[in-house]
């Protein structure tokens, strides 16, 4: 059978027109899909810009179905899902992000993190730490460890939380020595063996010597075991390291003096404080001492007057007018009443970080859990 050439010139050409036509339809088709996945993405952040969140992952999960692969947009898409309070979802993403085989390294680790943020964010604080403990010496190792000591201060598991801040203190990212020091505050008031207590009370010191709070806590604790000479001893050690904390301790100051009968070196020492920085609580300390003494008790309640002059204080004013006689007697119940209830929320102390307003000092925000937050004085005198 003789093969017809006509078949092949005939047959060229009409491959040649079926293969340019092909091309044209592929290429058609990916750039309706290349103007399809822009403009979802500028949708979505159009949405987000104007804090339209539903609409905005409606869109980030359309342009995330024409381009699975843009990693992104699955960021993008995630963070949305668990700003949105929608975890479990979130957790999704992240978790297909990293059962990707051809994710970089780089992402990997970021999808690592924001898996770890996802479960954070939902409480699960075990799977938190799990998921944070595999970017140990990655370049994301020290949010991880921020996240950690979180997680931990959360709990309240302040062995792990000292060693995770003794790392970070270590690896220079950070000055973690006050934070190292409340944390061992915190494992001496969980002890009951005082000795013990102690010995994590004068670590605690050692860490930090300019931080006030191990002092205080010293202090206190050397109340507990009849030690009053060895409490005056600590708190003139605070007065002279952190003078700026004394009002908190200036009642114990009180009753060490008492107990020691140091009373003129405590009245002096606080005397002297007062003058450099009028305070009420070291005000009010300074009065039970001297009405204390027969020879002082006369003159003692002037000096809620004194304090006027330097300070307006309606707190010092009705101290002064509690214990004054009135022309009207018969009307100062009424009137005390009104002024203590008046000057209440003046005696509280608030938070500097989110102002979170609480009657007794707090070493931690209750509120935002910020460290040191709260200054030693009352909101009057804020």
């Amino acid at each position: 059978m003789e093969f017809d050439l006509g078949w092949i010139l005939l047959g060229l050409p009409l491959a040649f027109v079926l293969g340019w036509l092909a091309s044209r339809f592929d290429l058609r088709q990916l750039r309706a899909e290349n103007r399809r996945a822009p403009k979802a993405y500028f949708k979505g952040l159009n949405f987000l810009l104007n804090e339209q969140q539903d609409q905005a992952i409606d869109a980030f999960i359309e342009a995330v179905q024409n381009d699975p692969d843009t990693c992104e947009l699955h960021f993008a898409l995630g963070n949305l899902f668990r700003r949105r309070g929608e975890y479990d979802r979130a957790v999704r993403v992240h978790e297909h992000l990293l059962s990707r085989g051809d994710l970089e390294h780089s992402d990997r680790e970021r999808a690592q993190h924001a898996l770890a943020l996802d479960f954070l964010k939902a409480g699960l604080l075990d799977r938190a730490e799990d998921a944070l403990h595999r970017l140990e010496g990655t370049a994301l190792e020290a949010q991880a460890r921020l996240a950690l000591l979180a997680i931990y201060e959360r709990s309240r598991d302040w062995p792990r939380a000292a060693g995770i801040a003794r790392k970070m203190h270590g690896a220079d990212q950070g000055d973690f020595s006050t934070r190292q020091a409340h944390y061992l505050c915190e494992q001496a008031l969980a002890l009951t063996d005082l000795p013990a207590a102690q010995a994590l009370l004068e670590q605690a010191i050692h860490a930090a010597p300019e931080a006030a709070r191990a002092r205080i806590e010293l202090a206190r604790l050397q109340r507990l075991m009849g030690q009053p000479d060895a409490l005056l001893a600590t708190l003139k050690t605070l007065a002279a390291h952190n003078p700026a904390a004394l009002p908190l301790a200036a009642p114990l100051m009180v009753e060490a003096a008492s107990a020691t009968g140091r009373v003129a070196e405590v009245q002096e020492l606080l005397q002297a404080h007062y003058a450099q920085a009028p305070s009420l609580d070291v005000l009010e300390s300074i009065v039970l001492l001297e009405t204390a003494d027969e020879a002082t008790r006369a003159t003692a309640r002037q000096r809620y007057v004194q304090h006027l002059d330097k300070e307006r204080s309606l707190v010092a004013t009705a101290k002064w007018l509690a214990t004054e006689k009135l022309e009207h007697e018969e009307f100062h119940p009424q009137i005390e009443r009104a002024l203590e209830h008046a000057v209440k929320p003046l005696l509280r102390y608030r938070c500097a970080a989110c102002g979170f307003e609480a009657r007794r000092h707090f070493w931690q925000c209750p509120g935002c859990q910020t460290w040191d937050s709260y200054p030693a004085r009352r909101v009057e005198e804020l």
